[in-house]
């Protein structure tokens, strides 16, 4: 949009300078008067353009202020995600050995559940083989 505004400006410029010329060419060489304010409105068309070129710089000054705080969010933005990615990457270590230990405990838990039940069935059988050979000699 600044582009375009600078081209229009410079259009205008050049528009007001031919016209000027022209109404030089057709008028030729009359009174001093027309001459005297020719100049004026060149002076003063030079003055607008001058003015309309002033402005473009402004919103040009602007624009540039406005991409500058654009790059510093989206560099702070970046360093957050930049942030975020290492700690998560950390927290993954940590979950697979949190997953390694789960997996492991419920390994030792079924060892163990089965070691107890097989201490149990020998118990019961060592008790059993008492009661057989105290109550039922015989047998």
């Amino acid at each position: 949009s600044n582009q375009a505004a600078w081209r229009k400006a410079n259009l205008a410029c050049k528009i007001a300078i031919d016209n000027s010329e022209k109404d030089q060419l057709l008028q030729g060489r009359d009174s001093l008067r027309q001459r005297k304010t020719t100049k004026e409105s060149l002076a003063e068309s030079a003055s607008n353009i001058t003015e309309s070129l002033m402005g473009i710089s402004r919103m040009m000054s602007q624009q540039v202020q406005q991409s500058e705080e654009t790059v510093q969010t989206l560099a702070n933005s970046s360093r957050t995600i930049l942030e975020a990615n290492e700690e998560f990457k950390s927290m993954s270590g940590t979950i697979q050995l949190g997953r390694k230990l789960i997996t492991k405990y419920n390994r030792r838990e079924l060892t163990d559940k089965l070691l107890i039940f097989l201490a149990l069935a020998l118990f019961l059988a060592t008790v059993l083989y008492i009661l057989k050979k105290r109550l039922f000699p015989f047998l």
